[in-house]
């Protein structure tokens, strides 16, 4: 396949050239009533000649907004693009396609894939992306903008079998877990893909992640149970901490002398008190009826 590589096209002033044009449109209608006045056919030899270059010359007119170009084809064959904004003047005889500039973006639908352990889910993307050579986007696919499509809907389906939709270790990443990480990823995976028609990747990011209709509930009431699981471990760590430091206050202290079964006995009920998601209710020892 030959190797095309966006070049400058050689271009003219375009209101010199619509000056130049209207000149010999005037000079025509001149020689058009000249001749038939002086009833001078051969005058009138000039008019169509002179209608013709008048009317060719017009065409070649172009005006190119900013963040636009015109890639310039003259009979098959890829002459030049014009990028610089403004009113201007090319060959007349050329093809000129339109080739945008700007920065646009593709919102990709919800699609359903598996990730890495096999789960359904849904996710979305938006990318955002423009045209840096406007060449290889004409030349090198039939359609750049379709082919973006497709090409940035198969990269989201690669990254997100590729990642976990969640993981409990913290050192992993995941599609949830780790946004900045899976941007990136999506971002060189999708430059890869469409370097090829002269397409930037300016960001791409994840704009919808959720499990698939499915198994949603399921997936649900296991992120709940991990959350309590969570809350419960770190609350059983903490109530272990104030026991410990209860028992050693009162060793140094000196407050109360307690053997192992009274020391068992405390622990249990500092562990009820702090554990429980009920309130305590303590209970008063007055003494027993027999001293």
């Amino acid at each position: 396949m030959e190797k095309i590589v966006e070049k400058p096209a050689n271009k003219l002033n375009g209101f010199l050239m619509l000056f130049f044009a209207l000149a010999l449109v005037a000079i025509d209608i001149y020689l058009l009533v000249l001749g038939i006045k002086s009833n001078n056919p051969q005058i009138l030899w000039f008019f169509i000649p002179l209608l013709l270059i008048g009317i060719i010359t017009l065409t070649g007119l172009i005006m190119v907004q900013p963040n636009d170009s015109r890639v310039l084809i003259f009979f098959g064959k890829y002459i030049g693009t014009v990028r610089h904004s403004g009113f201007w003047w090319v060959n007349p005889f050329t093809v000129k396609k339109r080739v945008s500039l700007r920065i646009r973006n593709f919102n990709s639908q919800r699609i359903k894939v598996n990730d890495l352990h096999g789960n359904p889910i849904e996710i979305g993307a938006v990318i955002v992306w423009k045209v840096v050579d406007s060449a290889k986007a004409v030349f090198d696919v039939e359609n750049y903008e379709q082919f973006v499509d497709i090409q940035s809907e198969t990269a989201i389906r690669t990254l997100a079998s590729e990642y976990p939709y969640d993981v409990e270790e913290d050192d992993k990443s995941s599609l949830r877990g780790s946004p900045q990480e899976i941007a990136d990823s999506l971002k060189n995976t999708v430059q890869t893909r469409l370097e090829v028609v002269g397409v930037s990747i300016i960001e791409a990011r994840i704009s919808h992640l959720a499990y698939a209709q499915e198994i949603a509930q399921v997936m649900l009431r296991r992120q709940q149970a991990q959350a309590i699981i969570a809350a419960r471990t770190k609350i059983v760590e903490g109530a272990v901490g104030m026991v410990q430091m209860a028992l050693n206050a009162l060793s140094e202290q000196k407050i109360v002398t307690l053997d192992e079964d009274k020391k068992a006995t405390m622990v249990n009920n500092l562990m009820v008190a702090l554990v429980s998601e009920s309130d305590a209710q303590p209970v008063i020892n007055t003494g027993t009826l027999y001293q």
